[in-house]
């Protein structure tokens, strides 16, 4: 009951994305309802032509009423096609609204959606179950809208000719629903078991795939081979079990469908002995009968396709039913709005702010501490001790389970993320670039600027010289994750990008930690620039780097254990000067190899 009731969920939301062409439909239906009208007279004709022209021996009128029942299925024909021709219209712009608001959906939903799942299974809703949808739509939404109509109109004329002859061929109808029933429920968890599986061998293929440096580094080629053969088998045979099921259908109703025209033809044969039916209206009513199984036998036929396009819609929609991260609402339930200034001065207030990832967990307690305009606070401590989270919590998001975090003298909470965000330039420890140019990967800072301020950005950065040493200079075409240029230059670009968008607070997140000394030296300048005037937030690994930060906040097990100036904490002699003293030793030691 469950499944029948998800079914029908999926199918009305996917409803209300086709009846938004309402003239193309009509359209359609006037195809469709012509066709069908064309298609069901046509027996009737045949019927009559035995009657009133066959077996009486009359010629005269017989070869003009054959020439029209040949217009009649051509016309039927054409109006077929016209059908096909704007269905597919119809069909491709359902796909195409479909695609375009997951993806935007996608873009607003929280950090947390994407950290717990699989990015190869979200790209396999997008992709797969999308295509699924559009083939579903193609292939069986005329066939559908046909079948409707070819049954009632069928049925109608069936019961037009022979009121007894239509409850003979209503006997086999409780057993279709039965066993339609049946197979269905088995049939839409297989192909839904089928999707996952998909998804799940997406995801390996693009972790392979985008991890292929590591796998050959340590010699795991053999061990990922494994791998995908049991993902892939899993795949199989749940595709396997899926096809099985859904094969079962078409059979069935062919069954069954021959039965029922078994009884039909006897109880026919049964009315014309005893002269209560003419020859003509039998062989019309078979010919109804045909009709009025045929849409059941044709939608059977289709029916591992249509339950593949269900499948698909309705992981789709469950993507699309997680809440956006800017569904924030008052305790008056209206739509939080508030937006900033242009000009922004950062002072930036954590109070009493504390932090659960999962309830009856603390990542966060009790952080209280205040980045006055232009300050630059460092945050240092153990992996797992809080600094990320601490950053995201600045970007809203995550919002703080207990406490508040105020910008200007605004909680934060009640200012629009869009407008908060757009305030606020971040320098990842993973550089990320996109498929293009440099100039188009430092111009997403700003998307209207100019070149030449795309140019200047660079020079700050400290970028300029090696992107002019490049032969194509700026438009440098990078490959995926800017493959083509070092770790070092890469994350110039992101620096260069950070200064363009000018933003008001500043975040660095172990920006220097995973590249050589010389290319650590070029980010160091280049962060000068970028950090200058504005409050900024750096993580750091490499002490030395934050040396000259107003404050730093020594960070372990979800608290603030210490808090100073790099003078003040070696004074300290607590665990921002253990941690100091370890650095400074490899340091040394670094150099002695050297």
């Amino acid at each position: 009951m469950a499944s029948t009731v998800r079914t029908t969920d999926t199918l009305k939301q996917l409803g209300r994305y086709v009846i938004r062409q309402p003239v193309r439909l009509a359209l359609v239906s006037l195809c469709t309802a012509g066709a069908a009208a064309l298609t069901l007279l046509a027996p009737y004709l045949l019927g009559a032509a035995l009657d009133d022209y066959i077996i009486p021996g009359k010629r005269e009128g017989l070869l003009r009423l054959c020439f029209i029942m040949l217009g009649m299925y051509a016309l039927s024909s054409l109006a077929g096609w016209l059908q096909a021709f704007i269905l597919a219209d119809v069909s491709q712009r359902t796909v195409w609204g479909l695609r375009r608001d997951l993806f935007a959906h996608l873009q607003k939903l929280p950090l947390s959606f994407f950290a717990s799942r699989n990015q190869g299974e979200l790209m396999s809703r997008t992709t797969n179950d999308i295509d699924n949808v559009s083939n579903t739509l193609n292939q069986s939404l005329v066939q559908l809208i046909s079948s409707v109509i070819m049954l009632v109109g069928s049925f109608t004329m069936m019961l037009v000719l022979n009121v007894w002859l239509t409850l003979v061929a209503l006997v086999i109808i409780p057993l279709i629903v039965f066993v339609t029933k049946r197979i269905a429920r088995v049939t839409q968890r297989q192909f839904k078991g089928q999707q996952q599986e998909l998804g799940a061998l997406n995801g390996f293929i693009e972790e392979t795939v985008s991890g292929h440096k590591i796998v050959a580094l340590f010699h795991q080629e053999e061990r990922a081979g494994i791998e995908f053969r049991e993902t892939n088998e899993r795949l199989r045979k749940a595709g396997t079990r899926a096809q099985i099921y859904s094969g079962m259908m078409g059979p069935m109703m062919n069954l069954m469908g021959h039965v029922s025209y078994l009884l039909i033809a006897a109880a026919g044969a049964w009315l014309a002995l005893r002269d209560l039916a003419t020859v003509g209206v039998i062989i019309s009513f078979l010919a109804y009968s045909k009709q009025f199984s045929g849409p059941l036998n044709e939608v059977a036929n289709q029916y591992n396709l249509i339950q593949a396009g269900v499948a698909g819609a309705e992981r789709v929609f469950e993507t699309m039913a997680v809440p956006s991260e800017y569904d924030d609402h008052a305790n008056d339930g209206e739509t939080l709005r508030m937006r900033l200034p242009d000009e922004v001065k950062g002072r930036v207030e954590f109070r009493k702010v504390c932090f659960q990832y999962a309830p009856g967990k603390e990542t966060l307690t009790d952080i209280s501490f205040t980045a006055e305009p232009g300050q630059t606070v460092a945050l240092v401590g153990p992996t797992g001790a809080g600094k990320t989270t601490i950053i995201q919590l600045i970007g809203r998001f995550f919002d703080p389970t207990e406490g508040q975090i105020w910008l200007d003298g605004q909680n934060i909470a009640e200012i629009d993320k869009d407008s908060l965000r757009s305030k606020l330039g971040i320098v990842l420890q993973d550089a990320h670039l996109f498929t293009g140019t440099i100039r188009d990967n430092i111009r997403y800072g700003r998307l209207d600027a100019s070149d030449e301020e795309v140019e200047t950005a660079a020079v700050q950065a400290n970028a300029h010289p090696f992107i002019t040493a490049l032969p194509s200079g700026y438009d440098t075409v990078l490959t995926a994750e800017g493959g083509n240029v070092s770790h070092g230059q890469r994350q110039l670009i992101t620096i260069a990008r950070a200064i363009l968008a000018s933003p008001a607070i500043l975040i660095l997140d172990e920006a220097t930690s995973s590249v050589d000394t010389l290319a650590e030296l070029h980010i160091q300048q280049a962060m000068k620039t970028l950090l200058h005037g504005r409050t900024s937030f750096v993580i750091a690994h490499r002490l030395s780097t934050i040396r000259g930060a107003d404050i730093i906040l020594v960070v372990k097990d979800g608290e603030i254990a210490e808090r100073g100036s790099h003078e003040q904490l070696l004074k300290l002699g607590g665990l921002y000067a253990e941690l100091h003293g370890k650095q400074f030793a490899e340091e040394e030691d670094e150099k002695a190899l050297v």
